[in-house]
Formats: C-alpha cells, sequence, structure tokens
C-alpha cells in the first residue's frame, strides 16, 4: 500500500461526529452529561483509548500510551462545579490530560440505548437472543420510524434499530439460575464482588433481562417483560428484598409468580457490566472512520476500575 492510500487520522471533531452518530447525545438520559468534556476540535486524533471510569490510573494509561482521545463511559463531570483548578482531584484530570495532549469525551446513557451498545454487549456475552429493549426511549421509535419501521420492528437475534434501556429476551437453551450466574460470572471480568444471585438455584430460566449498570429502578419494567431472570448492579437491599417478598406472596396468593413474573436477581459489579461494551465501541468507531477514509488506532483499557479490591467470605 502507498502513502497516498494510507487512511488519513481524523481531527477530533471528526472522531466526536462518529461517536455522536453511534451514540446520539439526544438519546442520554435528561440528568446525564455527555459529550465532549476537553479537547480541541481541530487537533488531530492518531490514538483513543477506551475505559469505563475517567481516573488516575486510566489517564496513566492514556498517556502513557500516547493516547489522543480518552473516551469513557462515566462522566467526569456529572455535576456541576465552580472550578477546574488542578489543585482539585477532577481538575487536576483536565490538566493533565490537556498537558499531554489528550482529549476526553464521554459517552454514558446514550451508549446504554445504542444498538451494540452497554446492554446489547451484556445481552450478548450472557446469551439472549430474539431481544428488545427493556424499556423503549422516545428517541429509540423516532428512530425506528425514520427507517420505516413500527415501533417495536427490527427485533430478533440481531441489534435492529431498537435504542432503549436494558435487553430482554429468550435464553438459546434452558438453564438452572446457580449455571446462568456461573454463566455470567465466566463472562464479565472478575471483580472482588464477584456475583450474587435471589433465588432456588435449581430453578429452569428461560428468559433473561439486562441492564448494565444501576438497575434496581427497573424492576416493573422487568416485571411486565414477564423476564425470568434480570442481571444488572448495584442492588440495593430493600428493593431487592421486596421484590422476592412479593414473588412469594404472589405465588402464594395466585398459585404463580404473578401476573406478569417475579424474576430472580443476579447482581454484578457496576464496571464488569459496562466493560463488554468497549470492545464493541473500539471496532465500530473504527468502521465508522473508516467509511470516510479516516482511521485511528484505538485500544480497551484494561484496568480493572472497580472500586472494591477485596472481600472476606462470611462464615
Amino acid at each position: 500500500m502507498s502513502s497516498s492510500d494510507t487512511p488519513a487520522h481524523p481531527t477530533l471533531a471528526q472522531v466526536v461526529r462518529a461517536l455522536d452518530g453511534l451514540y446520539p447525545p439526544s438519546t442520554a438520559e435528561g440528568w446525564d452529561a455527555v459529550g465532549l468534556v476537553a479537547g480541541d476540535p481541530a487537533a488531530p486524533v492518531g490514538k483513543v483509548l477506551f475505559a469505563v471510569d475517567p481516573v488516575a490510573t486510566v489517564i496513566d494509561e492514556a498517556l502513557d500510551w500516547g493516547a489522543d482521545l480518552l473516551v469513557t463511559h462515566h462522566p467526569l463531570f456529572l455535576r456541576g462545579v465552580s472550578s477546574v483548578a488542578a489543585t482539585t482531584f477532577k481538575g487536576s484530570v483536565v490538566h493533565r490530560l490537556l498537558t499531554g495532549g489528550c482529549a476526553l469525551h464521554v459517552a454514558h446513557t446514550n451508549a446504554d440505548a445504542a444498538p451494540r451498545g452497554v446492554a446489547d454487549a451484556l445481552a450478548d456475552l450472557v446469551g439472549i437472543t430474539d431481544r428488545r429493549p427493556l424499556e423503549v426511549s422516545a428517541a429509540g421509535e423516532t428512530h425506528e420510524l425514520s427507517h420505516g419501521l413500527a415501533p417495536g420492528a427490527g427485533h430478533g437475534t440481531g441489534y435492529g434499530t431498537d435504542r432503549g434501556i436494558g435487553r430482554v429476551g429468550r435464553l438459546a437453551e434452558p438453564t438452572t439460575l446457580a449455571d446462568f450466574a456461573r454463566r455470567v460470572a465466566a463472562a464479565l471480568p472478575a471483580t472482588a464482588q464477584g456475583i450474587r444471585f435471589s433465588g432456588d438455584p435449581d430453578a429452569t430460566v428461560t428468559t433473561a433481562a439486562v441492564l448494565g449498570g444501576s438497575g434496581d429502578g427497573y424492576f416493573d419494567a422487568v416485571r411486565a417483560a414477564a423476564a425470568d431472570v434480570y442481571v444488572t448492579s448495584d442492588l440495593r437491599h430493600h428493593p431487592a428484598s421486596e421484590l422476592r417478598e412479593r414473588a412469594e406472596f404472589e405465588s402464594r396468593t395466585a398459585g404463580a409468580s404473578g401476573p406478569a413474573g417475579t424474576p430472580f436477581l443476579v447482581d454484578t459489579a457496576h464496571y464488569a457490566s459496562e466493560w463488554p461494551w468497549l470492545r464493541y465501541a473500539v471496532e465500530d468507531l473504527g468502521t465508522a472512520l473508516a467509511a470516510d477514509g479516516l482511521a485511528v488506532e484505538a485500544r480497551v483499557s484494561e484496568i480493572v476500575t472497580d472500586p472494591w479490591t477485596g472481600q472476606v467470605p462470611s462464615r
């Protein structure tokens, strides 16, 4: 290949345009803070590092590798600040990145909702087929209609055109809750927390819902979808306890787990449930840039940024 055939490096503005095409900012939740955080849109970008969290060890990795852009899932500034002075730990992140010539971009709930986003990556790993969003967003319905599809079309084993929170569908084959939990543990990055589950370990599960990150606010949607098991993170005591109590009550009074079903629970570390998406993001950014004759070197950070570092088993 001659030098004239070698794809050119894009500007930061061109990379951001590609990322916004994959993960439209308009599909982010209203409370979220997504998009370009720091960097000159005119600067050239040759290397892009993807990570879950914009923490100090990841900043070290980006700068040591010579990255021109760091793309993280979690925002650095989810809430407003009055200063980005280097005397604050978040301000120091901005200063270190800009001094090292590295921009920062965030794709958070817009990446959760996207086809081949956080939810689809997690659903792929645990083996969910014939899937659809757990909760379709208004932006998702607009996206479908713009392609001549009725809301809900495009479901199946592929990614379709659906944009929405979480995914729900059928497992490739029935399994027990314990074996399913082991499958989740084997598929996700290892963390100190490991995997917890709630329910009869020998019960058969045939359908599953997933939601990367904190998901106990979506129990009603999971019940309405009649999923046998729900994989998410950061499950709190009271919501989880009430869900299981509700299941037992309805089983006694209605002879079943309720009209819409009450799922078993599989609780993962927050970081672990979102990390699998990063590999898709690397692939899809490359494809999007190649369509314009552009290319970057992109890779996924292997640093575990889960905040928990150890566990002592109960006796």
